[in-house]
């Protein structure tokens, strides 16, 4: 398997301190998509989208743990019960909201993404195919939401 990113994340934050944890906690941050020339054909009829899917590479997650203490949550969870990026892929997904195209730049809102993360794809969020009604949410449920922004238990050392 070989994963070619397709463009770069500019964002406000090159460390994952005080990153929001989701694209819900991160009203007033914004940033954008480099895509690369040869991926920008590609764009065309994404501007009607209000929110997109991006799946990109956390380049400064910290090693693979199977186990983990996640960010809302003093207890170790299996990392497949969580969104940490220490996974054995660290692809990230986030839907954040698309406010406008430049030729090949994406302007967007509501980013919790680190700068200079490598982008892997783009997909249109369609509410008709991506909000499902739930009756468990397991730990995180129970947890209610008392941390928004991330600190530095992911993250590669410097």
């Amino acid at each position: 398997m070989q994963l070619k990113p397709i463009g770069r994340i500019r964002s406000p934050f090159a460390h994952s301190p005080g990153t929001p944890i989701q694209p819900c906690f991160a009203g007033g941050h914004t940033g954008e998509a480099e895509i690369f020339p040869e991926n920008a054909e590609g764009l065309r009829d994404l501007a009607g989208f209000d929110r997109i899917w991006l799946l990109f590479w956390c380049h400064r997650a910290s090693d693979v743990k199977l186990s983990v203490v996640p960010y809302r949550d003093t207890v170790e969870r299996g990392i497949f019960a969580t969104r940490a990026p220490a996974r054995p892929n660290p692809i990230g997904l986030s839907c954040v909201r698309l406010t406008g195209i430049e030729n090949n730049i994406l302007h967007l809102a509501e980013v919790d993404i680190l700068d200079g993360s490598p982008l892997l794809d783009i997909k249109p969020y369609v509410p008709d195919y991506d909000v499902y009604p739930v009756g468990r949410t397991g730990w995180i449920g129970e947890r209610g939401l008392d941390v928004v922004a991330a600190d530095a238990r992911f993250e590669q050392p410097s």
